[in-house]
């Protein structure tokens, strides 16, 4: 009987060493061509960076490129989901390629975290209990653009976004923290290049200022064109529009900008400060706001499979809910609906020898939330 009960024992003990080795698997769908490869380039290094330094061998990671298509990227995840059996999927750049993908994932019983797009669907009424964002609502740092203009005494601002989920949110979120008159509202096409329409209707508009949004390539495009315009309008920005691979393609035309970010490479944590040396080391380049991102949402899913089995989903969910892991921000929270409640900084850009960057030179928003968590019913 004694004997029994030890080999029982044992075949359960080789079991559960079985399936603690089964891995994680995580389904990457990024934007790795075409116009905003630059974005999901960074993501996919970052956080392939974090699960190299982890060690962790318990998590494979798929990667495939959603080539900014919506239709691609519902395909990807599904085939994910139903053959490859990820657990957990993120990667999405494009607010419009999460809004095809993120519902119907979760609604399969899918972890999703966004290391980027942050649409306000799925911040308010939308939002689900497996949904994280590991970034920001997209409202936010536009947000903290306006209330920098209010500060900066701009009270007659040009304000332009693409027309997608992200541009909208974007207008949105400068206005509702801005206060001042519009001298003009814009939403251009998505991927867009020529702007010398928009901005002869900035130069006779009557503004004291102007407010973009235009991630990737439209950013390099509208701020070469500005530049050379010969409108000297102070500019205000978010991040995306002013982030470190647009401002080696962009260069002097970018030098003194004000820009919105939560984060840059010169907060003064040690989580960050090995993060942007040893990024730099790996792979021959300054990190960007995206990559941070990465960086920062792989190091979130380790956090949780140290504490949890990923099957067990109440118990990883949770894990993911406490957060606890470096940021390179610093401390890190979620709020109520799974979006983060942070610092939003003002960055200037400047030239370091032959390099554009960002510093920060301030902070516009303190333990910022989102307009949107009241109406999230989890």
């Amino acid at each position: 009987m004694k004997l029994k009960s030890l080999f029982a024992a044992a075949s359960l003990a080789a079991l559960a060493t079985t399936a603690a080795a089964d891995p994680v698997k995580v389904g990457m769908i990024t934007t790795l061509s075409g116009g905003g490869a630059g974005l999901g380039i960074d993501v996919r290094d970052g956080f392939m960076l974090a699960v190299k330094q982890s060690g962790n061998t318990d998590i494979e990671v798929v990667i495939e490129d959603d080539q900014r298509k919506p239709d691609i990227a519902v395909q990807l995840a599904d085939r994910m989901i139903q053959s490859d059996k990820v657990d957990i999927l993120t990667g999405i750049i494009w607010s419009n390629l999460a809004m095809a993908v993120v519902p119907s994932a979760t609604a399969q019983g899918k972890f999703y975290l966004s290391p980027n797009a942050g649409p306000s669907q799925l911040a308010g009424k939308g939002c689900h209990k497996n949904y994280f964002n590991v970034a920001w609502q997209n409202d936010n740092l536009h947000e903290a653009a306006g209330a920098y203009a209010k500060e900066a005494g701009y009270t007659n601002t040009f304000i332009l976004a693409p027309n997608y989920p992200a541009g909208q949110d974007a207008l949105t979120g400068f206005k509702r923290t801005y206060g001042g008159e519009l001298a003009g509202e814009i939403y251009t096409k998505l991927g867009q290049t020529d702007y010398a329409g928009e901005i002869a209707q900035i130069r006779a508009s009557g503004a004291d200022s102007v407010f973009f949004f235009l991630p990737g390539g439209m950013g390099i495009s509208f701020l070469k064109q500005y530049a050379d315009s010969g409108v000297e309008l102070p500019v205000v920005g978010p991040a995306f529009s002013f982030d470190q691979g647009i401002l080696q393609a962009v260069g002097a035309a970018a030098l003194g900008v004000i820009n919105t970010s939560q984060w840059n490479k010169d907060i003064d944590n040690a989580a960050n400060k090995a993060f942007v040396e040893t990024f730099q080391a790996e792979y021959g380049r300054l990190p960007s706001l995206y990559a941070s991102q990465g960086f920062d949402t792989a190091n979130l899913i380790l956090s949780a499979m140290a504490k949890a089995d990923v099957a067990d989903q109440d118990t990883f969910r949770a894990a993911l809910e406490a957060a606890e892991f470096a940021s390179v921000r610093g401390d890190f929270k979620f709020g109520p609906n799974h979006h983060p409640i942070q610092d939003i900084f003002v960055r200037e850009v400047i030239q370091e020898g032959d390099v554009f960057a960002n510093k920060i030179i301030g902070t516009a928003l303190t333990d910022h939330g989102d307009a949107y968590a009241a109406e999230c019913k989890m």
